[in-house]
Parts: structure tokens; sequence; C-alpha cells
């Protein structure tokens, strides 16, 4: 009895393609295998790259180091080299008196035009000389940024001022001083008149003729001798 093996063949069998396409991967599969047994495989030590990369970053590092003392070299030799230079000129820059300058010396300082300037002096004459710096806040239109800026650079001489001679002016010469009103100026004549002689600023304040605050800024003007 013959076995008809065609069904398994059909079962089993392959195309004429399918057949060349198996050979192909197996030869690839030969070759793959055989590449994995002759050559060995190379394990790089995770060392190395750890050296590699510290190296590396140790180099990274020492430019950027050398980049910031450029850096700072160079801001060292720019600006702070003229900031000295500017700050020795300020403190060899002498103060201007306020009691003996001119209006060509005012506007030396920043902030101080003409107008300013002329008001300063004007200022300066009625008061009969600037007993503190702090008196300069009250020339109208001076701000207190403008102050701010030149306080550093005046200065007063007391010596220079122009007193009044409290015991023998009259009305008009005591109504010069700007801090006095003028039933200020009054009673203190009359009180003059009646006690004879005024010792001090003591007798202002005690018999309320100005007050204390005022009396602080009058004194250095008034002679009571």
């Amino acid at each position: 009895m013959k076995l008809n093996i065609e069904p398994l063949r059909r079962w089993f069998g392959f195309t004429r393609r399918e057949r060349r396409s198996s050979f192909i991967l197996l030869v690839i599969a030969f070759v793959v295998l055989g590449l994995r047994i002759t050559v060995p495989e190379k394990n790089i030590e995770l060392q190395v790259f750890s050296d590699t990369i510290a190296i590396n970053e140790n180099d990274v590092m020492i430019k950027q180091d050398n980049q910031q003392k450029a850096g700072s070299t160079y801001r060292k030799s720019s600006y702070p080299a003229g900031n000295r230079k500017t700050f020795a000129e300020n403190q060899k820059r002498p103060l201007i008196n306020l009691n003996s300058c001119d209006t060509s010396h005012l506007i030396t300082l920043p902030g101080i035009g003409p107008v300013l300037s002329l008001r300063i002096i004007k200022y300066r004459n009625l008061l009969g000389g600037y007993a503190s710096v702090d008196q300069l806040r009250e020339v109208y239109g001076l701000s207190p940024e403008t102050f701010d800026m030149i306080k550093g650079r005046i200065s007063v001489d007391t010596l220079l001022l122009t007193k009044i001679s409290i015991n023998s002016v009259g009305f008009k010469e005591l109504s010069r001083l700007p801090y006095f009103e003028k039933y200020e100026v009054t009673a203190i004549l009359k009180y003059r008149e009646l006690k004879g002689r005024i010792v001090g600023i003591n007798d202002l304040t005690d018999n309320k003729l100005i007050p204390v605050e005022k009396a602080l800024k009058v004194r250095p003007y008034l002679n009571f001798e």
C-alpha cells in the first residue's frame, strides 16, 4: 500500500520565495551567532568614565575661575580706580563758606543755578549771616534733594555773623531778623522800656515774649551787652 504524503508536503511545504527568505534569515542568524562567539565583549569600566567626567569638570571650573578672575581684575582696574580718584578729589575740594562766598562759588554746587545762588545771598544778608548749614533749607525754592546733595560741600563761619544789640536798637533794626513777628518786637521793646535792660535770652522766654523754639533760632544773632 502506497503512503500518500502529499497533504503533509502541502502542510509543511514552502513556496520557492519562502524557501529563499528562510535561507537568508538562517545565514544571518549564523553570522550573528558566530560574531558573538568569536569577538569578545569589551566592558568599559565606569571608573574610566567617572575619571574622564571629573577631569572635564575640573577643566571647566578652572576656565570659569580664570574668567571670573579676569573679569574681577578688569572691574578693579576700570571702576574703583576712578571712584577713588573722584573721592580723593572731593576730599581735597575746599568747603564753600556760606557767609563769605558769592554767587560764582554757589553755582558750582549741584542743583544751584543763578537764581538760587542769588536767593541764598539775599537770605544771608537778611539774616546777618548763616548760623547753621541747616538754615539753607529755609531758602525759597531750594528742595530737600538739592540740600542733601550740597550739605557736605558747604560750611558756615559764625564769627562772620552780624549781631543785633537788643538793648539799644529800635523797632526797624530788630524787625530785620526774619524770625521775629512784629508783635514780638513790640513786646520786647516794651519789656526793655519797663525793665531797663534785657540780660539774656532767658528774659525773653521766661516772660513769654518769644517761645523757646524761636529763642534757639534768634540767640546767635542777639548781643545782650
